[in-house]
């Protein structure tokens, strides 16, 4: 049985010093996946909204390659910057959801938010910390 196998990370074509997923065992653990964009490396927008469905698109990106899917989701951790974005990125990850996930709508994971001072770029507002299950 394979042990851990890391999918690397890269933005703007540039390759990253962190892994963007880890597969260890029957778990797939994501790196955090913000509002920057895969392109660029710059986050998308100001809006937390937009941030959020860039944020998980990454998730559904990274859950793909890694050989999992949104609907294997099992704990999601959301950082804040202002943790008064609480029920828009909340509205904003379940309609994500009843698109990609429908079963999450109705069964969602386990989940934690926190405020924290600052994210790895400034303007940066949200960012989520994802484990799974493998397989689809």
């Amino acid at each position: 049985m394979e042990q851990k196998k890391t999918y690397c990370l890269s933005y703007a074509g540039k390759k990253q010093k962190f892994a963007r997923s880890v597969v260890a065992g029957d778990f797939v653990f994501l790196s955090g996946c913000s509002g920057r964009t895969m392109e660029t490396g710059e986050v998308s927008s100001d809006d937390v909204r937009v941030q959020t469905r860039v944020a998980l698109d990454k998730v559904r990106s990274a859950l793909d390659e890694a050989g999992s899917c949104m609907a294997n989701i099992v704990k999601v951790v959301i950082y804040f910057k202002e943790i008064k974005d609480y029920e828009t990125v909340k509205e904003a990850e379940f309609e994500y959801y009843s698109e990609y996930a429908p079963e999450l709508s109705e069964n969602p994971p386990a989940s934690t938010v926190c405020q924290v001072k600052s994210l790895s770029k400034g303007n940066m507002l949200v960012e989520f910390d994802v484990t799974a299950l493998k397989g689809r």
